[in-house]
Parts: C-alpha cells; sequence; structure tokens
C-alpha cells in the first residue's frame, strides 16, 4: 500500500452504521478547544471550567498516557466530519467498572441517533473487549433527550442526586444511572 495513503485516512478505531469512533490526537486540539466554548455543549454538561488552548494540548496528551480512560472522538462514516466526543473513563479493573460521558458538538447532529449509536459502540468496547461489568453516568434533570437516548441503549435510572450542580442561578439534580454486562448482552447479543 502506498504510504501516503496511510496519511490521508482517518483511523476507525470503532466503526458503526453511520458513525464512528477515533482516536484524539494534537492536530484535534483546536477543534476540541473549540468544542469546550460551545454554549450548549456546556450546558448539557455542566461545564463551568475555562480552558486554554495549550491546556487543551496537554489534557489529550495526558488522556493518551493514561490507561483508565478511552477518549474518543465521533465522526460521521460517510464524510469523517467530528461531531463530539466521547469517553469510558475511571476504569476500575478490579471491580470492572467505568463511567461513560459523551458531548454531540452541533443541534444539527443532535436527535439523529448518533449519539446512542456512538455510546452502543463504546459500551460494546467496554464490555466485550475490556471485560467490564458495569458501566454507570450521570445525566442532568434538564437533558431529557440525553436520558431518552441513554434509556435508549438500556441504561436504567438508579437514583438522584438532588441539587448536585449550581449552573446558571439555578441547582439541578444529577440522575445516576447504568447498564450491567448481562443486562447489554440480553438487548444486543440474544441467541
Amino acid at each position: 500500500m502506498d504510504t501516503t495513503l496511510w496519511n490521508l485516512l482517518p483511523l476507525r478505531f470503532l466503526e458503526g452504521e453511520r458513525v464512528y469512533l477515533r482516536p484524539i490526537g494534537q492536530d484535534d486540539a483546536e477543534g476540541y478547544f473549540r468544542m469546550l466554548f460551545n454554549p450548549e455543549v456546556r450546558r448539557l454538561t455542566g461545564t463551568q471550567h475555562s480552558f486554554t488552548l495549550e491546556g487543551v494540548r496537554r489534557f489529550i496528551e495526558g488522556k493518551s498516557a493514561d490507561d483508565s480512560t478511552v477518549l474518543l472522538l465521533i465522526a460521521l462514516s460517510d464524510t469523517d466530519e467530528v461531531i463530539g466526543d466521547i469517553a469510558l473513563q475511571d476504569i476500575d479493573h478490579v471491580n470492572r467498572n467505568a463511567n461513560v460521558r459523551i458531548a454531540i458538538d452541533s443541534d444539527n447532529h443532535k436527535g439523529k441517533g448518533y449519539g446512542p449509536e456512538s455510546i452502543r459502540l463504546l459500551i460494546e468496547y467496554g464490555f466485550g473487549v475490556l471485560n467490564l461489568h458495569r458501566i454507570e453516568l450521570q445525566v442532568f434533570a434538564y437533558n431529557e433527550r440525553a436520558i431518552k437516548a441513554y434509556e435508549k441503549v438500556g441504561f436504567s435510572r438508579e437514583g438522584v442526586q438532588r441539587d448536585a450542580l449550581y449552573y446558571n442561578h439555578q441547582y439541578h439534580d444529577s440522575i445516576m444511572m447504568s447498564i450491567l454486562a448481562d443486562e447489554y448482552r440480553a438487548l444486543y447479543h440474544k441467541q
């Protein structure tokens, strides 16, 4: 194979029907930095901190060496456009659990099923490759679209942390959700 093609083809770590997940690199730092300042992404994720481009570069470098996190970008299969990021983080290999988070950058890409497809790809990897037993997440109560997406994938509500987030002059509840490996397999690996 011509090695110049290697530089042109995006890496596809986990592939779905309409999206794929790929590693994040230093070439992605500026786009990732810009996404962190998208007002709607900040609201839905409860992001309160400010960031610098250099800080984002250090973050990306640190995550690439961190075996307790799998940080990936979400890209459209047909155009390679990056539409968000997803992470499996706080991976605990002893207790076989982790948590997942996701952010879709643009309203143009929300409500089209890209989020649930991306989550399924990553939790399939978590259960099927990393041999995790439990994957959890937290979602703010005002993010009803995300709650429906997580339930669609198979996550169940476990509880509520009342007034866990102070954002835009108000307190908001955080809903805890999880899915277990056997629940996932019952939904997606029926024999």
